[in-house]
């Protein structure tokens, strides 16, 4: 295998000019920056959910135990 690209043959293969490099990097910056974002903000929310399902089962669990705790000494 050769480490050449493999291009398709219409397409160019010569460098393209720096204004045109500069703004297609700085859109690629835009959208990787808001996916990242997005990625950020789904993951915080999926922690603070299983945050708050660790503590509202924790909640049930000694609401159990308290209201139960009684019945043993009759």
């Amino acid at each position: 295998m050769s480490r050449k690209p493999a291009y398709p043959k219409d397409a160019p293969v010569a460098a393209p000019s720096s204004a045109a490099t500069a703004n297609e990097e700085a859109a690629a910056e835009t959208e990787g920056g808001s996916a990242a974002r997005t990625g950020d903000s789904r993951r915080r929310k999926q922690i603070m959910t299983g945050a708050a399902i660790g503590i509202g089962s924790a909640a049930i669990v000694a609401a159990l135990l308290y209201a139960n705790r009684n019945r043993g000494r009759s």
